[in-house]
């Protein structure tokens, strides 16, 4: 735009035809701007606005689920939360407590939580729908905190399809760039593209009542791909697909937004589509970011209970054990503690956190009666139950798939030692690294 502070700002907006209350005016033609005021009582169908400036134009374009809808070839940014907090009415605790937050250029990084900690909180705030109480966000570096939806340059998939029933799948993924006055001859370029991507070009012509819920998704997914925005957002977009469709969907969904390379964050209560989609990892809970790291780094260093809890299918199994003189005795084995661990512990108990492939079954150890085994063809877990310092404690051990423990039997396990993970019982924080490990 040119920069002078002697040239007015002029605001023009396309007025469609179909626009009730023309009093005596014409309708323009399409592509026509209208360079008389809207008059009291017009209803705006759609809308597309040009602000200019000393002959320069910059033209925003409104998609039809309203995001911002660039012309032009992909662009991609960075996210930064910063310290962004949001609190609701009636709630002892924010729903978002300041997240500080920042995704790199064409990363994928997944929010994962239970219900209520606040990922998708986070994402209808990056989206702008959802205010922020304070702190800020910015798509590079651009402070998108008080900017509209519709100019944020974002494309956004929702956990339900959102497709027109009566539009082909191609007047579907092409229905915001006709609203925006796109040439015919590019929007159809552009959902061809998209569509070759997401293999839908063989059901180009077909309803989405004739596509499979996996299908349906994918259509989505190429309304927002021809928009070609800067940052994709995802909303639980496979929870409405069956176990089986949601497996092969995450996976086109990884390999897709690789491919494109666009900055996404991708909303998901499944660990497991967590841990097998995302460059990187960020654990919520209760509006509170515990940790952001590699999917494997959070399997193997997880910086809390909560975390090691959450992260890993089946669920790592604690043991509250007692210290003395930095050693810890567990199924007739006494195990050292490095001094480090031992000195920051707050009392004189820690918790001993064990992954399901870490016991290994022995012929004295832990006494565990078995409750449940699930068998998985190449694996097995057992389920079961132990008694330590007259506590109940619940252990889930895996074992070989062809030689399972029957129910009801006792097994008897040890853990790995320099597998332990070690937290402190009291405030739930890590106590062990990779350099402290336990010793037998």
């Amino acid at each position: 735009m040119t920069d002078s502070t002697d040239t007015p700002l002029r605001l023009y907006a396309r007025r469609p035809a179909s626009v009730a209350n023309h009093r005596a005016m014409r309708p323009a033609s399409s592509g026509q701007l209208r360079r008389t005021p809207f008059l009291p009582g017009d209803r705006i169908l759609f809308t597309r606005l040009v602000l200019c400036c000393g002959g320069d134009a910059l033209a925003h374009s409104l998609g039809s689920s309203g995001t911002f809808l660039p012309v032009k070839g992909i662009h991609m940014a960075s996210v930064t939360f910063d310290c962004a907090t949001r609190s609701y009415g009636g709630s002892d605790r924010p729903a978002l407590d300041q997240l500080d937050l920042e995704i790199a250029n064409g990363e994928f990084l997944v929010l994962v939580g239970p219900s209520g900690c606040g990922k998708s909180t986070s994402l209808r705030m990056l989206a702008g729908l959802e205010p922020i109480d304070s702190g800020r966000i910015l798509i590079g570096n651009r402070d998108i905190t008080d900017v509209e939806p519709q100019n944020r340059d974002i494309a956004m998939v929702f956990q339900n399809y959102a497709l027109y029933p009566h539009m082909t799948v191609g007047a579907n993924m092409g229905f915001a760039l006709k609203i925006a006055g796109v040439p015919k001859q590019e929007r159809e370029s552009r959902v061809l593209e998209a569509s070759r991507i997401l293999d839908l070009e063989p059901y180009l012509d077909r309803k989405p009542k004739a596509l499979s819920g996996g299908q349906r998704q994918r259509v989505a997914m190429g309304r927002a791909i021809v928009r070609n925005p800067q940052v994709f957002l995802m909303d639980e977009p496979l929870s409405n697909l069956d176990a089986k469709l949601r497996v092969q969907t995450r996976t086109q969904i990884a390999s897709l937004t690789r491919r494109l390379g666009v900055t996404t964050v991708y909303v998901t209560h499944d660990q497991v589509e967590a841990m097998t989609m995302g460059d990187r990892v960020a654990v919520l809970k209760d509006g509170v970011l515990q940790q952001v790291d590699t999917p494997r780094r959070l399997y193997t260093s997880p910086a809390n209970i909560f975390v090691a809890g959450f992260i890993g299918s089946p669920a790592m199994s604690f043991i509250d054990l007692d210290i003395n003189e930095g050693e810890m005795s567990l199924g007739g084995t006494v195990y050292r503690v490095p001094r480090s661990v031992a000195d920051a512990a707050l009392t004189p108990k820690i918790t001993v956190g064990v992954r399901p492939e870490s016991f290994e079954m022995v012929d004295r150890g832990i006494p565990v009666t078995v409750d449940v085994v699930e068998e998985l063809g190449a694996d097995a877990y057992v389920y079961g139950h132990t008694m330590i310092d007259g506590n109940r404690h619940e252990l889930v051990i895996r074992s070989k798939a062809n030689t399972p423990p029957p129910i009801g039997s006792r097994i008897d396990v040890l853990p790995v030692a320099a597998s332990m993970h070690l937290f402190d019982p009291t405030t739930g924080t890590r106590l062990s690294t990779e350099d402290s490990t336990v010793h037998v």
